[in-house]
Order: structure tokens, then C-alpha cells, then sequence
């Protein structure tokens, strides 16, 4: 039996509650998108704990959605904090150190701003209060629709701020165009009542955020892509031009003369010394600003294939390099992923580098997956041996900083090309190493025999592609963080929400979102690998999952469903067939069936566990509870998603199938008119 409760505020809105509740579940999560894109660049603890804004958004949502019924007032605390956070991230932006309890950190070349238990709780739980205004506004237009005809219009607006960010994205528009866009969603959607309280605590703050983003536009002189805050600058070094580029404010690469480079570093010939085949046709990966690319032109290249993650990189690379590789005419550029292209290529070369391919971020929905992770895995490596000519060579070169990194990427080479790779130590200092292969033993030439050293990590595989973890377990960090993250969240949902008995007779809902978190990850990490980690693949999949729910509530609304028992079994029948089906096999096939292929299975289980969400969210009592309980869980399943880093990320479907039948065990009982729970 479904009981409608009363609206909260009887006072006349400016918009109708179908437009309201669209306009503000898409500005709840263009907010979400714009907070984890902006923060990160700033605070480069979040460059590799994305998630962290992702946690505390979801604490937010929940407790906006919590809220409703309990206080009449607009929720005007929502854009002063917003100002509160985006001033204080202005003034103390942070850098991190390379390496903090097991987990490397890449390129940060000093520590600045407030320490990261400072920082890190302060951003959390700022998101956390920031989106609870929206999702307040969200949930207050629940109470005015039926169940499913309320979620079916949050789904719409969700959707729509996903395109808007993404649209938004695709033009390089830097952060004050966001910030615009977030100023209006709040004087819009917030009631002008008492009007010297909304201009105080509304308009004023709304316009600072502009005007802070304004100014870092204006003085940073950035460049946004799809990735980072890019800045650059150019100078003289030793007589030579240089371009120094910096992303998120940390160094990152350096545009220089080939010749300059060449004598300067030896790390960039080594990978020509090494080879045994002249390299007329060479793959690049990790491209960037061209100064590899320049290299292998003045080796003699006839025909490069430059693959590039970043537009804004390559961008910079074709407008300033000194000596413009990028207008060479034997130069081809692919902005992709460089796993991506690998397999999706049928090209063979002499030579294939992986010139320096780090990042300083992570796939946005993802907690542990990095830009390259795929890169540097087992199955990576057996990818680019397939992409070789007899006789050909592949090479990579990096500042690996640790031992143990330079032995497990030269024991994945050893593992995927069937013999001992070239090991060249250019400075032990830095652990500046180049690590060569041929396509066989005569491919190579070595100066020294690398020797396996005992207690070397084993091999990154595509399951665990986390190359930098060294040991299979979750860090200190990590533990003492998410607990703290739980800790903080049972809090302020005791707090925000009252007792938990109001959410006891939806544990069952609970449940099922953290096991729909972990579906999320798994699916954003399996098209990553299939498709590339670029923020399109990442876009369309955010989508795409949305999508899927958007027609389990539409199919559920329209069409008699089977029972719930029937819908668990079809759920738990999905997750036995992604779990089935091995990536190698849908690597193997055409981009087009791949595609088809992937979305069924990943999705199959998607669609049903929302089918089953929607069938017990139209009986609820109280749908704002519900709802708000559902969100919740999402926190805890942000959490178990770490769990990756040791049982690997099909081992998440393992996890999530045991969550649904937790769920399902503790669904309501009921006779009579409810009857169609069970």
C-alpha cells in the first residue's frame, strides 16, 4: 500500500514540480561532477581519491533526501558553504608527497597547503553539506508525484546534467562557466522568501563562487581538458627553448629540442641503441607535447603513430614544441588510450615506446584505476609484443622511484614476450630506468643481463591493474580514511535524520545501493579496459548505467514485472554471466560486437537490480526515507569498492551478489494489499 505524504512547503513555487524536479536533480549532479573536477585539480589528494568528493556527495544526497519533512526552510546553507569550500581551496591548494604507506604517488615534486588529515575531511564534509541543499530540493518534489513517476523525472535530470558537464567538457570550458551555471540553478531554485535572506545567503555567495573562479581563470592562465588544469610556460634552458608544462601544479613534462634532449637525458636513445631493427615504422604512447615524437625523427623514423590521452597535451605540443614534430608529415596523431588502440589496431611496427605514459589522476568512478593503468598489465604487454614485425622492439622508460616497480615491469615483460628484457639503471638516484624487449631474443641487444631479484611484486594483471600497489592488500591509508568517511557518515545521519529506526524498515533498499555501487565500478573498469580510459568511454558508460535505469523504472511503471523472488533470480542470473565472461574474450572481438556484447552483460544485471528497486520503492511508506536510505548505502558500497585492490575487480561481483541476497532475505513479508512485494 503506498501513502502519499503531504507537501513540505505549501508556499507557491516559481516552477511546477515536474520542471522543478528535473531542473534540480540535474543541477545536484552537474554540482556533484563540477565539485570532483574542480577539487581535484586543486588538491592533488583528490587526484588519486576521487572517490573521496564522490563519498561525501553521496553522504549529502542521502541526508538532503533525509531531510525532507523535518524543517520548512530553504536549504540557503547549501551555496555559503559552496563559497566557504571554493574560498579556502583557492587560498591552500596541495600538493603530495610521491609516496605515503605503500601507495606511489607519481610526479609531486613538493608538499604545500594544509596536511592531508586537515584538508581531506574538511573537502568531505563540505561536499557532503553542499549537495544536500539540491538534493533536499530534489526531495521535496518526491511527496508531490507517485513513486516511480518522481524517480523517472530525477532520472531525466540526471541525465541532463551528465550532457551539460559533458558538453561543457568537450569545449575546454574552464570552471567559471560552471560556476555561472551553478550561481543560476541556485537563484532559480531557491525561493526568494524572506527576500533580504535570499539575496544574504543566496545571491551574494552564489556570484562570490563566480567571481573566485573568475579570477583563478583569469590569473592562472590555465588550460582545461578533459583531464586537468593545464598551465605552462616558456623559457631558456642552457641556451635551448623549453616549455615547462605543469598540470594540477605539479611538473609534468617539458617541450625540448630533440638534440637538447637527447644529450641531456640518455634514457631517450637508449630505446634505439637497444633495438636491432631500423625503426621506419614506430608507435609512441604517451605522446604528449612531442619532444618523443621529435626523437624518433631524428632517428630516422619513416612513419609515427603518436597516441595521446589529453588534447589540451598534444594541443600545446603542436602549437609550441621548438621543433613542431607534430607538422611533420610522417607523423599521425590518435587522441585515445593507448590500450585502447593497441586493441583496436591491426598496424605493425618496428618500434613501439611507451615514452613516460603517467598520470596524475584517476578514471572519475573509480577509486584505484588510474589513466594507465591497463597500460602496464600482463595482458598489455602480450598486446603490444602481437603489434610487433619480426624483428621489431618494444621499449618503455619512465622515473620508476622504487626498485620494486623497475623488477615487476621487467617480470611482466619477461612474463608476456617469453624472454629476459633489457634492463638499463640510467640513475639509480630517481630509479630512472629504460626496460627493452624484442620481439625475440634477436630483436634486442643488451648491455647487461637483467637478473630476477626474490620478492619481487608479481606482474599488474587487467583484474588488478594496479601497478604501484606493491603488496596485495588495502593501505593503512585507505583503512583509516573509510573508516573515519563511515564513522563521520553514521553521525551525521543520526544527526541530519534522527533515529535510525525511521530507515529500519528499509535495510533491504539500503542494501541494494551498496551493491549497486559496486555493479557501477565494475562497469566503469570493464569499459575502461575494453574501450579506453578516456572521459568519452567514461561519460557514455555514467550514461548509459542511467539509462539502463531509467528503463527498468519505465518498463516497471508500464508493464506487469514478474515477482520480486523472479527479479532477484534474473539479478543474481546476470551476475553469474558477467562473472562467466572473460574479458580476453570480448577483447578478442570487433569493436562493434564488443560493444553489444559488453553492454548486455553489463548491463543485464544493472537493469534487473533496478526493476527490483523500483518494484519495492513503490510500496515504501515513506518515499523520501527510502530513497534517502538507498543513497546512503551507496557510502558503504564506495568503501567495499577498495575491496579491489585484493580479490580484483570480478571479485566485486562476488561481493555484490552477496549483498543482493542479503537484501532479498530481508525483504518485508506482507500479505493483503502489498502482496506484490514477494
Amino acid at each position: 500500500m503506498t501513502v502519499e505524504a503531504k507537501p513540505v512547503d505549501s508556499k507557491p513555487a516559481l516552477l511546477g514540480v515536474r520542471p522543478r524536479l528535473v531542473l534540480a536533480s540535474g543541477f545536484m549532479l552537474f554540482l556533484e561532477l563540477a565539485l570532483i573536477r574542480w577539487t581535484g585539480s586543486n588538491i592533488v589528494h583528490l587526484s588519486y581519491f576521487t572517490n573521496f568528493v564522490l563519498l561525501g556527495s553521496f553522504l549529502g544526497i542521502g541526508l538532503g533526501f533525509l531531510r525532507v519533512g523535518r524543517s520548512r526552510r530553504q536549504p540557503y546553507y547549501s551555496p555559503v558553504v559552496l563559497f566557504a569550500l571554493v574560498l579556502v581551496v583557492t587560498l591552500f591548494p596541495v600538493t603530495v608527497d610521491r609516496e605515503t604507506e605503500g601507495v606511489l604517488y607519481w610526479t609531486s615534486l613538493s608538499t604545500s597547503g594544509p596536511p592531508a588529515w586537515l584538508i581531506l575531511p574538511v573537502i568531505f564534509c563540505a561536499a557532503a553539506a553542499v549537495l544536500m541543499g539540491p538534493a533536499e530540493l530534489v526531495g521535496r518534489c518526491f511527496p508531490e508525484l507517485p513513486r516511480l513517476e518522481a524517480y523517472r523525472y530525477d532520472l531525466i535530470g540526471s541525465l541532463s546534467g551528465i550532457a551539460l558537464f559533458t558538453a561543457l567538457s568537450f569545449l575546454s570550458a574552464p570552471p567559471v562557466f560552471w560556476g555561472v551555471i551553478v550561481a543560476a540553478a541556485y537563484l532559480v531554485l531557491l525561493t526568494p522568501r524572506p527576500l533580504s535572506g535570499y539575496i544574504a545567503f543566496v545571491a551574494v555567495p552564489a556570484l562570490a563562487v563566480v567571481a573566485l573562479l573568475l579570477g583563478e581563470t583569469l590569473t592562472a592562465g590555465a588550460l582545461w581538458s578533459p583531464y586537468y588544469k593545464v598551465t605552462y610556460k616558456q623559457f631558456e634552458q642552457l641556451g635551448q627553448p623549453v616549455m615547462d608544462i605543469q598540470v594540477n601544479g605539479i611538473p609534468h613534462q617539458q617541450a625540448v629540442p630533440a638534440k637538447a634532449r637527447l644529450e641531456w637525458e640518455r634514457q631517450y636513445a637508449l630505446p634505439y641503441e637497444r633495438a636491432t631493427a631500423a625503426p621506419d615504422d614506430v608507435l609512441i604512447v604517451g605522446a604528449g607535447s612531442g619532444t618523443d615524437v621529435a626523437i624518433a625523427l631524428t632517428k630516422g623514423a619513416k612513419r609515427i603513430d603518436a597516441v595521446e590521452i589529453d588534447p589540451k597535451l598534444r594541443e600545446l605540443g603542436g602549437t609550441y614544441h621548438p621543433d613542431h614534430p607534430y607538422s611533420d608529415p610522417r607523423v599521425t596523431t590518435y587522441v585515445t588510450d593507448g590500450r585502447a588502440y593497441l586493441e583496436g589496431t591491426s598496424k605493425k611496427y618496428d618500434l613501439i615506446l611507451f615514452a613516460l605514459p603517467d598520470s596524475l589522476t584517476l578514471v572519475s568512478g573509480a577509486s584505484s584505476l588510474r589513466l594507465e593503468s591497463y597500460l602496464f598489465t600482463e595482458q598489455a604487454m602480450r598486446a603490444a609484443r602481437e603489434h610487433l614485425k619480426p624483428g621489431g622492439a618494444f621499449s618503455m622508460y619512465n622515473y620508476y622511484r622504487e626498485t620494486w616497480l623497475v623488477g615487476r615491469l621487467a617480470q611482466t615483460m619477461n612474463n608476456a614476450f617469453g624472454h629476459t628484457p633489457c634492463v638499463d639503471i640510467v640513475s639509480a638516484a630517481g630509479q630512472q630506468a629504460v626496460i627493452t624487449a624484442g620481439f625475440t631474443p634477436a630483436g634486442q641487444r643488451c648491455a647487461s643481463a637483467w637478473q630476477p631479484v626474490a620478492g619481487t611484486p608479481a606482474p599488474a594483471i587487467d583484474d588488478r591493474p594496479f601497478l604501484y600497489m606493491k603488496d596485495r592488500t588495502i593501505p593503512p591509508l585507505y583503512l583509516i580514511t573509510l573508516s573515519l568517511i563511515l564513522i563521520v557518515s553514521l553521525l551525521a545521519v543520526r544527526v541530519v535524520a534522527g533515529p535510525f529506526q525511521r530507515m529500519r524498515p528499509y535495510a533491504d533498499l539500503f542494501l541494494l545501493g551498496v551493491a549497486f555501487l559496486l555493479l557501477e565500478t565494475k562497469s566503469v573498469t570493464g569499459f575502461a579496459l575494453l574501450f579506453g580510459t578516456t572521459w568519452v568511454v567514461n561519460a557514455i558508460v555514467f550514461a548509459g548505467v542511467l539509462i539502463a535505469v531509467l528503463a527498468a523504472v519505465e518498463v516497471t511503471r508500464r508493464f506487469r514485472t514478474p515477482p520480486l523472488p523472479v527479479m532477484y533470480g534474473v539479478l543474481l542470473g546476470g551476475l553469474v554471466l558477467a562473472w562467466l565472461v572473460p574479458n580476453a574474450w570480448l577483447l578478442s572481438l570487433p569493436v562493434p560486437v564488443r560493444a553489444v556484447a559488453a553492454v548486455f552483460v553489463a548491463f543485464l544485471p544493472i537493469f534487473a537490480a533496478n526493476v527490483v528497486f523500483a518494484k519495492r520503492f513503490t510500496d515504501t511508506a515513506d518515499a523520501t526515507s527510502a530513497f534517502g536510505a538507498n543513497l546512503l548505502g551507496a557510502v558503504l558500497g564506495g568503501c567495499l569498492e577498495y575491496l579491489a585492490l585484493v580479490i580484483g575487480y570480478q571479485g566485486l561481483l562476488i561481493v555484490a551478489g552477496l549483498i543482493y541476497v542479503a537484501a532479498f532475505a530481508l525483504l518485508p513479508r506482507v500479505t493483503g494489499a502489498s502482496q506484490s512485494i514477494v
